[in-house]
């Protein structure tokens, strides 16, 4: 798989920018066929940092309605990746 086929995109909420700048985790949405080792190469590759660990999710799709219409949203895959002390990572550059 492809590094920037591994990586969907960074996911910005309050708890993971908390993270983010507390314990120096990055929060990824992440391709859900995606390996633990292949998410630590394709971070350590684009973004030029050491990671520390890596963490794994798969989220199951929500419940969507639209009026009498109802389905289900996708289910996904989320990495909380832990950057090595003192290196840093610029999520709003992600690479295409």
């Amino acid at each position: 798989m492809n590094f920037v086929d591994v990586l969907i995109a960074p996911i910005l909420s309050e708890k993971s920018v908390i993270n983010k700048d507390e314990q120096n985790r990055y929060t990824f949405r992440v391709n859900p066929k995606a390996t633990k080792p292949e998410i630590k190469k394709a971070v350590e590759a684009l973004f030029k940092v050491k990671v520390s660990a890596v963490r794994t999710a798969n989220l199951p799709g929500k419940l969507h309605r639209v009026g009498r219409y109802e389905g289900y949203r996708s289910d996904w895959k989320k990495a909380i990746v832990t950057v090595k002390a003192g290196q840093k990572i610029d999520v709003t550059n992600l690479p295409k």
